[in-house]
């Protein structure tokens, strides 16, 4: 299997967690969006719409968008609960990080790692901090009542919150207003087959 990704983005830093936590066999293949290798004719055949991270497989099958990746690589996996309801809880979570974390939390973190923090974007980079500290008071308020999002199991839903939410801090959320949130990145840190995100 190759997967293709850039180690500093959060969305990829979610599947090389969960290929070193299931210790899958990989090859890890580093493509840079802002130098174009994400739309190389090479690319797109592959993968149509020129997004990482994405995951070729043996026989040639490409599949696309973090959490669908982290889904199937998982699939019978102790990171996914057997439990339907928790399963549903779970997908919920991973729903929630999608719309209602990383548009706020990942974009700050570009307008002001990668940006710079241009005057345009001010106005914007502000706005996005009142939503992103909702996300965050949502899952201080989950893991004030327990030890992981679904319960006391480590799931995807972990993992892919995880991402974004450690590196918080490189878009101006200051953290240390959430002692929950940050007992439970500790946690994660401390999971069999942990790698930290490139910087």
């Amino acid at each position: 299997m190759t997967a293709y990704g850039d180690s500093m983005s959060g969305n990829c830093y979610k599947v090389q967690l969960v290929l070193n936590m299931l210790g899958v066999e990989h090859l890890w293949q580093e493509i840079s969006i802002t130098k174009g290798e994400t739309q190389t004719p090479e690319f797109l055949a592959k993968n149509p719409a020129g997004k990482i991270p994405s995951i070729e497989l043996n026989d040639g099958r490409v599949l696309s968008e973090s959490n669908a990746i982290m889904g199937y690589l998982a699939e019978g996996s102790e990171l996914i609960p057997t439990d339907v309801f928790s399963k549903a809880k779970m997908y919920q979570w991973m729903f929630f990080e999608q719309y209602g974390h990383e548009p706020y939390i990942a974009v700050a973190r570009f307008i002001q790692l990668y940006l710079g923090l241009p005057d345009d974007r001010l106005v914007e980079y502000h706005s996005l901090h009142v939503k992103g500290h909702k996300a965050l008071a949502v899952m201080e308020a989950e893991l004030a009542k327990q030890s992981f999002l679904c319960g006391s199991q480590l799931t995807l839903a972990d993992i892919a919150l995880f991402a974004y939410t450690h590196v918080a801090h490189q878009g101006g959320f200051e953290l240390a207003h959430y002692p929950k949130i940050n007992q439970w990145l500790i946690r994660i840190k401390q999971q069999a087959g942990f790698v930290p995100m490139e910087s």
